[in-house]
């Protein structure tokens, strides 16, 4: 199993993603407005990553609007050897460009791709780059993603399969892409190692993040151990149901932790925070029409502040890699308060994947240990009841944390003394008391 990748994340990585806010329809505009903000408010904070989902080689007939509808036709736009280029409707002086921006500001850039090989490649027969090979030599259209039509997988036990990724990565490499969310692809390891060996071709640095979270193979996990994010759900939204999927995922992959190597990151999704949805103004859209391009039409996030407590407290526990996904622009004070908060923060980047240590009816608490000090560490109370609060009682024992810590409380900014007596707190619904142990 390589490790080299690893090398590129020794923390979690933090970022910018349009996807929550854009969908498949983020425009070269919008992006540079989002850059801007980025740079200002996320990157002073160790956010490095600037990343552009879904949709950018998708040519719509726009006919002068910024986006389109949710079912409009659109083509997919190739280059020669049938791999996907930027629509020039959407940004018309392509990536390069707009990597040049970011890394000119000291921010990473990065792109969304889905696995396999465009159907419209296997249609045109276009050649594979530096091979005598063509697009129906290595296509298997019996593999299809089910919310994606733009492509068929690859069977990569056919000549020309590793060709074609590594062309697609030299290509993306070309245009300064530093990280690459690859999507449907985890139901697909042996696509994971294609990819992750064209990788270690290139002279750049990448940084690949799989997606999504459902449909992991049993025997897959050597390969995508490789990569430097896993993702461990589907997609993640401003909806408090969603928290219960997240600690279900968080507590199935306890057991891999003790496999998982340093510098590959389980990822929780992206935080969908701020404004989201922008391209959807019709409130009254089927939901089911945005399988691809989200859930919901334009909004500010419908998490309360102890849910959004809630959301980064898991993250932050779960040394989960930390994406925002609303627009930046219309990103309220205390979203940033939260992303930015230098005690979060330090939890997160310590990079130590917390564990569960208490769980009752109603609430659960996790435990994050500091990797060189046994003595210190961090843990969270949650109060998984959206309606009530509920009153805590916890004494180191059912902490998991030594007798006599020393403990301080990180979103009230309090210190709640040494730990000689058990605990007693309240905490209100869906929130949670976010502390900081260590010797007294």
């Amino acid at each position: 199993m390589s490790q080299s990748l690893h090398r590129l994340t020794p923390r979690p990585p933090l970022g910018w993603n349009s996807y929550d806010s854009f969908g498949c329809f983020i425009n070269e505009r919008r992006a540079l407005e989002n850059l801007r903000v980025f740079i200002e408010r996320l990157r002073p904070h160790g956010y490095a990553y600037f990343v552009i989902d879904a949709g950018w080689y998708r040519s719509y007939d726009l006919a002068g609007r910024e986006f389109p509808g949710a079912d409009e036709p659109y083509t997919v736009r190739m280059d020669e050897y049938g791999r996907p280029i930027p629509a020039p409707g959407f940004f018309p002086n392509g990536m390069a460009s707009l990597a040049d921006a970011c890394h000119a500001a000291g921010v990473k850039f990065g792109l969304h791709m889905m696995r396999g090989i465009p159907r419209a490649a296997v249609e045109a027969n276009a050649p594979i780059c530096g091979t005598a090979l063509y697009a129906r030599d290595i296509a298997n259209p019996a593999d299809t993603c089910a919310w994606c039509g733009d492509n068929y997988g690859i069977d990569m036990g056919r000549p020309g399969a590793q060709a074609y990724y590594d062309s697609i990565i030299a290509m993306l490499a070309g245009w300064g892409v530093d990280f690459i969310k690859y999507d449907d692809i985890i139901p697909s390891p042996p696509e994971v190692d294609a990819v992750v060996n064209a990788i270690e071709k290139v002279e750049r640095d990448i940084v690949l993040s799989l997606s999504p979270g459902n449909g992991h193979h049993p025997d897959g996990w050597p390969s995508y151990f490789r990569a430097n994010m896993i993702r461990t759900s589907g997609d993640i939204w401003d909806d408090r149901e969603d928290f219960r999927w997240v600690f279900e995922r968080w507590q199935t992959f306890m057991p891999l932790l003790a496999q998982l190597p340093h510098g590959c990151w389980l990822d929780m999704d992206m935080i969908p925070f701020g404004e989201l949805q922008v391209w959807n103004p019709a409130a009254d859209e089927p939901v089911g029409h945005m399988l691809m391009n989200g859930r919901g039409a334009r909004r500010m996030s419908g998490l309360n502040d102890p849910q959004k407590r809630t959301f980064m407290t898991m993250r932050a526990l779960a040394a989960s890699p930390l994406f925002m996904g609303g627009n930046l622009p219309g990103t309220d004070d205390y979203s940033f308060q939260l992303l930015t908060d230098p005690e979060l923060l330090a939890c997160n980047q310590h990079g130590v994947t917390g564990h569960l240590v208490t769980y009752t009816e109603w609430t659960s608490t996790w435990q994050t240990p500091h990797r060189a000090r046994p003595d210190s560490g961090w843990f969270g109370i949650f109060n998984r009841d959206g309606a009530h609060p509920r009153d805590i009682v916890a004494d180191a024992g059912v902490l998991d944390i030594p007798p006599h810590s020393r403990l301080f409380d990180i979103w009230n900014r309090r210190d709640l003394g040494d730990l000689t007596a058990p605990l007693c707190v309240t905490v209100p619904p869906d929130d949670v008391l976010f502390v900081r142990y260590h010797p007294a």
